[in-house]
């Protein structure tokens, strides 16, 4: 293998509060703080390099101008999705409509900034 994703970095308005969901989503912790305002978070246990990738939330004022390309799928470790779909609402996650037909195994989600992802139904074992 040459290479494998070490890091996503995710332009945000309200940095702290993209940090902080996502951190509560993925049980990942604070690991740094640039001079730029950027906040990386990453498992605690690894960091940055450990086989999760890590999550660079940057300041930025552009406004999102059409649907990403690239989105971020999750899947439950230790619930049901049901329940993982509940405690991501909780959260300040919101249902996304991409034009799903309704009949799909997962959930199209937005994070408080209006970046989707999805909620997958198979749980996969935590690392």
């Amino acid at each position: 293998m040459g290479c494998r994703i070490s890091e996503l970095v995710i332009d945000a308005v309200d940095v702290e509060r993209l940090a902080v969901f996502w951190s509560e989503v993925l049980g990942y912790v604070e690991i740094e703080r640039e001079d730029d305002g950027s906040i990386a978070i990453g498992p605690a246990e690894d960091g940055f390099g450990g086989p999760q990738p890590v999550l660079v939330i940057s300041p930025s004022t552009d406004p999102r101008p059409r649907k990403l390309r690239l989105h971020i799928d999750v899947s439950p470790t230790d619930r049901d999705q049901e329940a993982e779909l509940e405690r991501l609402l909780a959260l300040g996650a919101e249902p996304a409509d991409v034009g799903q037909t309704g009949g799909e195994s997962w959930h199209v989600l937005a994070d408080p900034e209006g970046n989707e992802f999805c909620l997958l139904r198979r749980r996969i074992r935590p690392i």
